[in-house]
């Protein structure tokens, strides 16, 4: 009997040291800031990094191994991993790992590896390198699910659960292992794969998601990479806001223009959509003593009026709809901790579970964001005017080039440059530009010369700045070239002397070949012509007086003709 008991002893040994030696999850996918010992809630579809791996079907290789310079025909292959977080509690994170693989191979509709032959390669690839380099599926096309998946067969992954089957799973050559919170995912895909976790039960702060990507082979799985990224799970909202204002020279600067509207517009970073369904309020203080602002809309402007440094912020406090938990008897709460619990300020993202507030009846949580920065607000340029365009008298040596001078006028600092843009008539496609250095020391009035090799229609944009600020002021303007305006000239004075000629033509061959015809008239005939000379003459003395000697004073005395 006692025998029997020593045996048994013996096996439940032999049993433990087996089980301690055999390689776990935890020992092939640590990223070393993970805690075995740490106990974490557990993700839905995860399991426990504590399961055995094996290791002779998924070989586990350290890092500097030179088998890694070996695992991949034409060079080593990397791979990116990408994350959407931060993330707030209760929303997905998602990740997205990609292969990429060595330069002139690329993956096919049928998930094998190809040399790409339009791709330059140096040195040049071999001719094995220039067909497939690798095809995976080509001893398994003849067999079918149930003879793929036996227990004797490969298609498992290394916990042994066998690979999901559904339409072009053949094509999935790759097996993405994910590692983090003490747990893994595992998955089969293609040269990439993406998923998402819900971060509900997970512990607030940063945290670590590693992957090991392995290849199909004939007999086992070869790893060819590994990766790791950082995410964030908090309790914030993420938020980001970011602020423009017409004349200023540089966002990036946090330096503004005193009298001129800075917009702000409020980013929430919510890749997986989670807070859709929440009624979210905006509160601003933009720290010019303006007081608090509380709007609905993430978008609003502001002006400061007066010069220095201020600190703004903005509070953004979302109303998230939540399935309501089953109604336990619990002790009531002490009225002051339920007071606490219900107010929340800027600095706090406490969450609180409420029955009242909701104009549905239903449950809901609050959840914050905060943001805020210092900004500069500065004299700048607000406004510039072009009062006047002039066209300059060329001469000879300025005969291929028309010459215009603008004058401009600007409100607020005065302008340290100026830029002159020429473009064409619709002020899309730019022509020229000229930026030149001006000195303005009293009074902003300059005047512009600009000098136009060709004529026509042309649209002139003029950019007066400074450190800070800068700001346009644009007009059409149509000119033309000097030699077009000396032939324009020479015509019209050409017209005008033919016109004279002309006539003083007409008016020699108009006297030369006049005719002498005696007039036979009447007395009373003669009585009324001289009647209407005399008022005709009396009409001309008004109008058109000579001296009075030529006036026909005699003519009415009888006997004169």
């Amino acid at each position: 009997m006692s025998g029997a008991r020593c045996l048994l002893g013996f096996l439940l040994l032999a049993q433990a040291v087996l089980c301690a030696a055999a390689t776990r999850y935890r020992d092939v996918l640590r990223d070393g800031t993970t805690d075995p010992l740490t106990s974490y809630k557990k993700l839905q579809g995860w399991s426990s990094d504590q399961n055995t791996w094996n290791e002779k079907l998924y070989p586990f290789w350290e890092e500097g191994d030179p088998r890694w310079n070996d695992c991949w025909k034409g060079g080593r292959v990397t791979v990116k991993l990408d994350t959407d977080s931060p993330a707030l509690v209760g929303s997905n994170v998602s990740f997205v790992v990609t292969l990429q693989f060595p330069k002139c191979q690329k993956e096919d509709n049928d998930g094998n590896i190809m040399y790409d032959r339009n791709c330059t390669q140096d040195p040049t690839a071999s001719l094995d390198q220039q067909v497939y380099v690798y095809n995976w599926t080509d001893w398994i096309d003849n067999c079918g699910w149930d003879n793929c998946t036996g227990n004797h067969s490969h298609n498992v992954f290394p916990d042994g659960k066998h690979f999901p089957y559904y339409p072009g799973w053949r094509r999935r050559n790759f097996v993405y292992v994910f590692h983090t919170f003490g747990q893994y995912y595992q998955t089969i895909g293609r040269s990439s794969a993406a998923f998402s976790v819900d971060t509900t039960n997970m512990t607030l702060g940063k945290h670590v998601m590693s992957v090991s990507i392995y290849r199909r082979g004939h007999s086992s799985y070869v790893p060819i990479a590994r990766a790791s990224v950082p995410y964030t799970v908090t309790d914030k909202i993420p938020i980001f806001v970011s602020m423009f204002q017409k004349h200023d020279r540089n966002i990036s600067d946090s330096i503004f223009i005193k009298d001129s509207p800075i917009t702000f517009d409020v980013k929430i970073h919510d890749p997986s959509y989670y807070l859709n369904n929440s009624a979210i309020s905006y509160k601003w203080n933009f720290g010019d003593g303006s007081g608090l602002f509380v709007a609905s809309s993430p978008t609003t402007s502001h002006t400061y009026t007066l010069q220095g440094n201020f600190t703004w912020n903005v509070t953004v406090q979302a109303i998230i709809p939540v399935p309501c938990r089953p109604v336990t008897p619990t002790a009531p709460l002490p009225t002051s901790a339920v007071t606490v619990a219900a107010s929340s300020n800027s600095e706090s993202s406490t969450s609180v579970m409420s029955m009242e507030d909701n104009p549905d009846g239903g449950c809901h949580i609050y959840r914050n964001g905060y943001y805020g920065t210092g900004i500069s607000v500065v004299e700048g340029i607000l406004e510039v005017n072009i009062i006047q365009m002039t066209s300059i008298q060329m001469t000879e040596s300025q005969a291929e080039n028309s010459l215009v001078d603008f004058v401009v006028t600007c409100q607020g600092s005065l302008p340290t440059d100026v830029c002159t843009v020429v473009s064409d008539p619709t002020c899309q496609v730019s022509k020229s530009v000229v930026c030149d250095p001006i000195v303005v020391t009293d009074e902003c009035l300059l005047t512009i010369r600009r000098a136009f090799e060709e004529p026509g229609t042309y649209c002139i944009n003029i950019t007066l700045g400074d450190d800070t600020s800068q700001a346009l002021a644009s007009a059409l303007i149509s000119v033309n070239g000097g030699s077009s305006s000396r032939t324009t000239e020479g015509v019209f004075i050409f017209l005008g002397l033919l016109a004279v000629c002309a006539a003083v033509g007409a008016f020699v061959l108009y006297k030369r070949y006049k005719q002498y015809k005696p007039i036979d008239r009447s007395t009373g005939q003669a009585e009324n012509q001289e009647g209407q000379s005399t008022y005709f003459s009396n009409f001309k003395a008004i109008f058109f007086p000579t001296s009075t000697e030529r006036n026909p004073l005699l003519k009415n005395k009888p006997g004169v003709v």
